[in-house]
Order: C-alpha cells, then sequence, then structure tokens
C-alpha cells in the first residue's frame, strides 16, 4: 500500500537545503534530518536537533553540531518512512545479541549534485563507520550519474565488496560496529543536463 505513492515520497528529494557545514567547501549536497525513537509497535519523532559526529568518526565535518533543515512532517509521518523502521527492526532486532530497544534512528534525506569539474563525493570523510549500530542506505533517484560505487571494508582496510545502487529502492544495510564503507564520486554523463543521486540514509543506536 505505502509503495503505491513512492512517486510522492521520492519527489520530496527535489525540496532539499543546501547542506552548509561542508568543511571542504563544497556546494554539491542538499539534505534533511529528522530523529525519531523506534521500537516494535511504537514510533516518535523526537524535537529538532542538531546531528553531531565526533572527529573519531567525521574527519571531515565532525567536532560541530550541524544544523540542518528538518524533515518535513509529511514524509516523517508517511507510512512509507515506518515501513523502512519496523524493516529495520526486523532485521536488526533479530541480529542484535540482546533486546536493544527502543533505538534512536536518525534520518538523513540527501540529494548529491554532480557537475562537469567538480567532485561530488556522496561520502565526502572518505570510508567510515558511523559511529552507530546499524546504517541502511537507500537509493531514491539516479538521474545522469555515473559511478557512486559503494565499497565495504573490514576494520584492517581490506575491501569486502563493492557494488553499486542504480535502481529506487536498491540498498545496503550495515553493520556499523564491524565493517566501514565509502562510496566514489559521480560525475554527470550529460554535462549539460541536471545531475544527481538522491539516497536515504538511516542510521541507527541502541537508546541509552
Amino acid at each position: 500500500m505505502a509503495l503505491a505513492d513512492w512517486a510522492t515520497y521520492a519527489a520530496t528529494w527535489n525540496d532539499l537545503a543546501q547542506d552548509a557545514y561542508m568543511a571542504d567547501g563544497g556546494r554539491y549536497r542538499r539534505r534533511r534530518f529528522a530523529a525519531f525513537e523506534v521500537a516494535p509497535g511504537a514510533f516518535a519523532r523526537l524535537p529538532h536537533q542538531p546531528h553531531f559526529q565526533s572527529l573519531d568518526y567525521n574527519r571531515l565535518n565532525g567536532g560541530v553540531e550541524r544544523w540542518f533543515e528538518p524533515v518535513t512532517s509529511a514524509i516523517a509521518d508517511h507510512p512509507l518512512t515506518r515501513c523502512i523502521m519496523d524493516l529495520a527492526l526486523e532485521v536488526f532486532g533479530g541480529l542484535s545479541p540482546e533486546p536493544a530497544f527502543p533505538w534512536r534512528a536518525e534520518f538523513h534525506q540527501f540529494r548529491i549534485e554532480a557537475r562537469a569539474g567538480e567532485e561530488a563525493q556522496p561520502t565526502p570523510e572518505g570510508v567510515h563507520r558511523d559511529g552507530v549500530d546499524w546504517v541502511i542506505v537507500m537509493l531514491v533517484a539516479r538521474e545522469n550519474v555515473a559511478a557512486g560505487v559503494t565499497s565495504i571494508f573490514n576494520p584492517a582496510g581490506a575491501s569486502l565488496g563493492a557494488f553499486t545502487l542504480t535502481q529506487p529502492l536498491d540498498a545496503v544495510f550495515i553493520d556499523d560496529n564491524r565493517v566501514f564503507h565509502g562510496v566514489t564520486a559521480i560525475e554527470p554523463v550529460d554535462p549539460n543536463k541536471p545531475a544527481y543521486r538522491d539516497v536515504l540514509v538511516v542510521t541507527f543506536r541502541k537508546s541509552l
């Protein structure tokens, strides 16, 4: 039922705000952010708050509170958002060594815009962990772009595999305690046309 409204859901990525916290000076990333507390049968949006990562996890943009524009109520309350959270609980809850509910979930809408002569980096911090327990990366759209290859590494830096999310709803589920991940820069196929990669990233960590 929720997927019937996918086009409307995906179209909200056209209304993301410029990321003003890019330490590399890049103007290629747009985003919105929200935080939730989720548990089996429970789902609550938390008051709007900054996103924070330590420099240990984000060497480029970490160490500061980043106040992004909030995810709209239309997306936060959308049945698809609830479906994604419920799916995560099924997967992560079953793999956790002990019950760990509720979870704190951080919900990020990203658009990376590719232009000729400018590196457009989906993961400008490089290969990294996010400092959480689990991560979902789901493709929303790829328009006129090449590359954007996702790679997974073990803690010693050895590659465990690489792949490209190419179709809407393609997704990767990442155990952030065990592996590192990164995505290569994207570039426009036709530099005279709009080019972008839209993804939804949701991170989960045990609530304290």
